[in-house]
C-alpha cells in the first residue's frame, strides 16, 4: 500500500482525467462552500465566484427584493450581460441587477431537521433545535467557509457571465464582472481566467416560474403591487387582515399561509394536484385549499379603491374562476408560489430553452421544461466533459448532508483518486433513467431513494479507493441514519 499526499492527488496515474490543479466554483451557498472546502482539502487551488455581497446563498435575508419577472415566465431567459450599461442607473439598482436578492423571508426556517441537514465539515452546536431560523443557518454556512479557508478564496459581487472551453479544449475559459460601488457611483471590472475544472453550485431559486394562466398577466399589469411571486415575499405585515390567494402548494406557500393566517388574514391555496404537494393537514385549519385557477377576470373598471397614505384600499376589482367552476372574489393579494426555473446562463450553448425535454441531445443541459439538468451522471458529473460538475441539483433530499456527500465525491474525482465509469456506461444509465420518467415526475427528486443512491455511489467510489490502497470513503454516520429512519420509517430499505 501507498499513501497519496493531497498535493499529489491531482496527478494520480491511470485514472482517466487530465491533471486538475485549478477549479472555479460558481456560487457561495451551501453547495459552493462545501464543494470548495472539500477541493481545498484535496490540495486543489480553488476560486469561488459569488454575485452577491455575502456567503450563505438562499439563507441570507435581504429586505430588498429582486425586480419582478415577466408574467408569465415559463422558460430560461436570454441573459442580458449589458444590464448595467443602462442610462441613469444608480448604485443600488446596479447591485440588485448584478447580484439579485434571493427568496429568503424573515420567518424562513429549515423544513429538513438539522439532525439530517448538516455537513461533515462542521457539526451544529450542541442543543441546536431541529428547526431554526434562517440567520443561524446562514451563520452555519459562513462558519464552514471560515474554518475551511473558503472565505478568503471567495470573490464577492462577482458575476460569472461566460464559461466555455479554451481553443485547445484543455481548460475552461471563465469571464466575470465584479461590481465596485463607491457612494452612489459604481464601476464594473471585467476579467477572464482559465481553470482546469468547473463546479456549478449556483442553486435553482433565482428565476421565478410564473404559469401562463388566462388573465394573470392582465391582473399583474393592472394591479402590479397586488400580484407578486413568492420570491418577493419578506414579511406578512401588509397582509394583516387581508384576503390572500396563494397559487402553489410547496414549502413557501405553506409558510406564507401560516404567517398570514396568524395575522388574521383569510387565505386560499390553489393548486393542481401533485404527489409532491405538501399535504393539506399541514395547513392552518382556517386556510381553504381550492382547485387550480382557470382564469383571472378583471372588472371593466380596473381601478382599485381610493388611496390612503399612498396605499390603495379595497380588494382587487375582479373575480377568479377555478377549474371546478367555483369563483373567488374580494381578493386583496395574489402570491404566485409555483417555484423556479433552473438556468445556467453562463454555460454558453448548453442551454436550449426552445428545445423540448424529450428532444434533448447528449450535450444539452437545459431545455424548455426549465427544471431538468440533462446529461449528468449521478446528478453531478457532466457526461460529455467530466471536468464540469454540478452540486445541489438533486431535490427532495436531506439538502446539506447530500450536497456535502456529493461534493466529497466530486473532489475525489477531480483530485484523481476516483475514476468515473466509462462514458458509454454513464450514457446508458442516463438513458435508462429517462425511460423510467413519467409526466408529473421530478427528474432529480430522490424522495425515498436517498439511502440507495448513497450506497450505490459509495460502492463505485470505494472500489477505486481500494485499488489505490486508500481508506474507503464513509457515507452518512449513525446519527444521520437514525434521524433519517425516524423521519421516514419503513419507507426505504
Amino acid at each position: 500500500m501507498f499513501e497519496m499526499k493531497p498535493e499529489d492527488c491531482s496527478e494520480a496515474p491511470g485514472l482517466g482525467l487530465s491533471p486538475i490543479r485549478t477549479v472555479a466554483v460558481v456560487g457561495a451557498g451551501i453547495s459552493g462552500v462545501v464543494s470548495a472546502a472539500h477541493l481545498i482539502n484535496e490540495g486543489l487551488e480553488v476560486t469561488v465566484f459569488e454575485r452577491t455581497g455575502v456567503i450563505g446563498g438562499v439563507w441570507v435575508y435581504d429586505k430588498r427584493v429582486d425586480v419582478d419577472p415577466p408574467f408569465p415566465n415559463l422558460v430560461p431567459p436570454v441573459p442580458n450581460w449589458a444590464d448595467l450599461e443602462a442610462d441613469g442607473l444608480g448604485a443600488e439598482e446596479a447591485l440588485i441587477l448584478h447580484g439579485p436578492p434571493g427568496p429568503c423571508y424573515a420567518g424562513l426556517k429549515n423544513n429538513v431537521p438539522t439532525s439530517l441537514m448538516r455537513s461533515s465539515l462542521l457539526r451544529w452546536p450542541e442543543g441546536t433545535d431541529d428547526f431554526i431560523d434562517q440567520s443561524r443557518i446562514a451563520h452555519y454556512i459562513q462558519e464552514i467557509a471560515r474554518l475551511h479557508h473558503v472565505t478568503e478564496k471567495t470573490q464577492l459581487h462577482t458575476r460569472v457571465e461566460s464559461i466555455t472551453k479554451t481553443a485547445d479544449g484543455a481548460q475552461w475559459h471563465v469571464k466575470t464582472s465584479t461590481l465596485q460601488v463607491k457612494g452612489d457611483a459604481f464601476s464594473v471590472l471585467r476579467r477572464s481566467d482559465n481553470f482546469d475544472a468547473i463546479v456549478v453550485a449556483s442553486g435553482h431559486y433565482h428565476i421565478p416560474f410564473v404559469p401562463d394562466i388566462p388573465g394573470l398577466s392582465d391582473w399583474k399589469h393592472r394591479f402590479p403591487d397586488r400580484v407578486t411571486h413568492s420570491k418577493s415575499y419578506r414579511t406578512p405585515d401588509h397582509f394583516r387582515g387581508k384576503t390572500v390567494l396563494l397559487v402553489g402548494a410547496g414549502a413557501s406557500a405553506l409558510d406564507i399561509a401560516r404567517e398570514v393566517d396568524a395575522l388574521g388574514g383569510t387565505v386560499y391555496q390553489s393548486r393542481r394536484e401533485s404527489k409532491y404537494d405538501l399535504t393539506a393537514s399541514r395547513l392552518p385549519e382556517a386556510v381553504k385549499r381550492v382547485a387550480m385557477v382557470a382564469e383571472f377576470i378583471a372588472n371593466e373598471t380596473d381601478q382599485l379603491q381610493p388611496r390612503c397614505n399612498g396605499e390603495a384600499k379595497g380588494p382587487i376589482q375582479g373575480k377568479i374562476v377555478l377549474e371546478d367552476q367555483t369563483t373567488l372574489e374580494n381578493i386583496d393579494y395574489v402570491v404566485i408560489s409555483t417555484g423556479y426555473i433552473t438556468s445556467y446562463p453562463f454555460l454558453e450553448g448548453l442551454e436550449q430553452p426552445s428545445v423540448a425535454w424529450e428532444d434533448a441531445d447528449e450535450r444539452m443541459l437545459i431545455t424548455a421544461d426549465g427544471y431538468t439538468t440533462h446529461n449528468l451522471h449521478k446528478d453531478v458529473f457532466y457526461i460529455p466533459d467530466h471536468t464540469l460538475a454540478f452540486i445541489g441539483v438533486s431535490q427532495l433530499v436531506s439538502t446539506f448532508s447530500l450536497f456535502d456527500f456529493q461534493a466529497k465525491v466530486m473532489a475525489k474525482v477531480f483530485a484523481g483518486r476516483v475514476r468515473l465509469p466509462p462514458e458509454p456506461t454513464m450514457k446508458m444509465e442516463q438513458k435508462e433513467r429517462k425511460t423510467r420518467y413519467r409526466p408529473g415526475d421530478r427528474f432529480h427528486a430522490l424522495l425515498l431513494g436517498e439511502k440507495a443512491y448513497i450506497a450505490e455511489v459509495l460502492t463505485w467510489v470505494n472500489a477505486n479507493l481500494t485499488k489505490l490502497g486508500l481508506a474507503p470513503m464513509e457515507g452518512m454516520d449513525a446519527e444521520w441514519l437514525k434521524a433519517y429512519n425516524i423521519l421516514r420509517p419503513n419507507k426505504e430499505p
